[in-house]
């Protein structure tokens, strides 16, 4: 019921190959399956990897910059508050 039919090849798109006798019957392993170099999917992850790291490295330099600035510019206000305050009460 859930298996797919596949549809009947036509004749005429068949190959025929020639009707042969082997050279000898004994079993001959096959040839092992050629394997496909893995160096360049290595490279492609390190170079991956080195761009994720670059990026956070950047990122993380900037939320530090943005929280140094953040806490002088904090300082700076709660200094001229307390100048201001000071000016004030001295009238």
């Amino acid at each position: 019921m859930l298996r797919p039919k596949l549809p009947d090849t036509p004749a005429h798109l068949v190959a025929t190959t020639p009707q042969h006798a082997p050279a000898c019957d004994c079993r001959h392993a096959s040839a092992p399956a050629a394997r496909r170099p893995v160096g360049p999917y290595v490279a492609a992850g390190a170079g991956a990897l080195a761009a994720v790291i670059a990026v956070g490295a950047v990122l993380t330099a900037l939320l530090a910059a943005v929280a140094v600035t953040a806490v002088s510019v904090a300082v700076c206000v709660v200094v001229l508050r307390s100048l201001l305050a000071s000016h004030h009460r001295g009238r």
